[in-house]
Formats: C-alpha cells, structure tokens, sequence
C-alpha cells in the first residue's frame, strides 16, 4: 500500500515540475524575443525594416554597424564605449572595496551601535535615488567634478545594497577560521583580506556584476552631471544618436546592439556567480 501511495504522489510531482518548466521557457522566450527581434532586424537594410517582409532578413548586411563604426567625427561610439567601461570598471572596484570594508566591520567587529548604523544603511534602500539628484549635484558641483568620471564614480560608493548583501555573507564565515589565523599571528586586516574575502568571492562577484551592469545601464547620472559630448556614456550618447537619426531605422537598431551586447555578455558569463552568490546570501547555520 505504502508503495502503491507513492507513485501517484512521484507522477504529480513530474508533471508540475514539467508544467513549471514549460511556464518559464514561455515567460524567457516573451521576455527575450523584442531582444532578439532587435538583434535580427538591426542586419536588415531599410528597405526591410520599412517594408516588413518576415522576421528574418532576407539580404542580411552589415551596413549599418560599419556606417555607425565608421563616422567617428559624426558619431563618436567607440569614445562612448571607452567612457561606459571605465566609469562601469572603476565604479565596480571602488564599490567592491568600500562596501566589503564596510561591511566586514559591521559583521565582525565590535563597534558601538553597529545595529542602529546597519539599520540606517539599509533604510536609505528606500530612498529614491531621484531624491538626492539636486544634493548630489551641488555637492559635486563645490568640488568641481562635475562633467567628469568622477562625478559617476565616488557617488556610486555610497551604495547600500552591497553592504547588506556582503554583511549577510559575512556571518555565515565561522568564527573559528578567523580565529585560528588570530592565532598564527594575522592581524585583523590579515583576517580580512585572506579569509575573508577569498571565502566570500560568489557574493562580491555578484555584487560585481551587478555593479557593473547598473553603472553601464545608468542613464540619469551621465545626463545631468555630463555636459560634453566626447564624456558621454553609451547610453546617453546613444539617445543622442536617436535623436539625431530617427529616421534611420538600422543605424538606430545597429547602435542598440552595441549598446546592449557587452552587458549580456557579462550576464550570460557570470550567471552562475550570480545564482550561487543570491542562493547563500542569507544563510546562517
């Protein structure tokens, strides 16, 4: 009886881990089929994207991205590009750094109030960031970085998020391996910088990447703090572009692409990361 009880119960739970698996390759597939249609119809000259004749191109060609590639004077991308991977590069490592300190402190050390100052920094996640545009933006302003990478790079480390995310990792570590390096003579930076931090590389690649790719897809920060063009990020160069070329409808799905690609690259390199660092964020023994 005991076994005849089974096999119902294991064929419901096939068929609903079936179902949910068929849920979520339709929910991916109307998710990244405008991604795809983009991708496709950016190799499509103009007489086809005006004159719809099918989804795929039937003279695929690669105009579009060698006139976008080829008029530096006229549409600087590559200097966009160059801005966007500087500023999303150092603003990853400055966040990286800061926010670990930070929040290695607050795990480990014994510093009055620790709560309260945990609490507060986790409050200010509710905080609009269109809130602090016109602080910022005066702050910035009376120390003269305004129109430069800087004016996107050191805001950026006062970020709440990765302090949270990394203090949660933090209390997971035992005790009793900083301990044992205590022992042997490490000091607390010791600790820090060679237990620490290698144990806890999933979150702080999750942090990364998620740093990385909100900073190459920030468009509100480069708008106001930028004034000149050859300092624009991809992003706001490329709704200058639009702007300028909206009727050019390849051109426009051409600089898209380019705008898109290297952060779907990022996300489909390091997914694993990002799934392991979130599954064990959180968990305490």
């Amino acid at each position: 009886m005991a076994q005849q009880e089974l096999i119902p119960s294991s064929g419901k739970t096939g068929i609903a881990a079936a179902v949910v698996r068929i849920v979520a390759i339709i929910g991916a597939l109307v998710f990244a089929a405008p991604i795809l249609l983009i991708f496709i119809t950016a190799f499509k000259p103009d007489s086809e994207i005006v004159d719809f004749r099918g989804i795929l191109p039937q003279s695929p060609t690669l105009q579009n991205f060698h006139e976008i590639l080829g008029s530096p004077e006229e549409i600087p991308i590559a200097r966009w590009f160059g801005n966007s991977l500087l500023i999303s590069t150092l603003t990853t490592a400055l966040v990286l750094t800061v926010d670990s300190l930070a929040a290695y402190g607050l795990a480990r050390l014994n510093l009055p109030g620790k709560r309260w100052v945990l609490g507060v920094i986790v409050a200010t996640l509710m905080v609009p960031g269109q809130i602090l545009l016109v602080p910022v933006y005066l702050i910035l302003n009376r120390l003269g970085w305004l129109d430069s990478p800087l004016a996107l790079i050191v805001p950026a480390g006062a970020g709440a998020f990765g302090v949270f995310l990394l203090h949660q990792f933090f209390l997971n570590i035992p005790k009793d391996l900083e301990e044992a390096a205590a022992l042997d003579g490490c000091s607390r930076f010791g600790i820090f910088l060679h237990v620490a931090l290698p144990l806890s590389m999933p979150a702080l690649a999750t942090l990364g990447i998620f740093t990385f790719i909100g900073s190459w897809n920030d468009f509100l920060g480069p708008l106001v703090f930028l004034d000149s063009v050859d300092k624009y990020t991809l992003p706001v160069g490329i709704a200058l572009f639009q702007t300028s070329y909206y009727a050019e409808y390849g051109l426009t799905l051409a600089a898209s692409v380019l705008c898109t690609l290297p952060v779907m690259i990022v996300f489909l390199r390091f997914q694993r990361h990002i799934i392991q660092g979130i599954a064990l964020t959180g968990l305490k023994d």
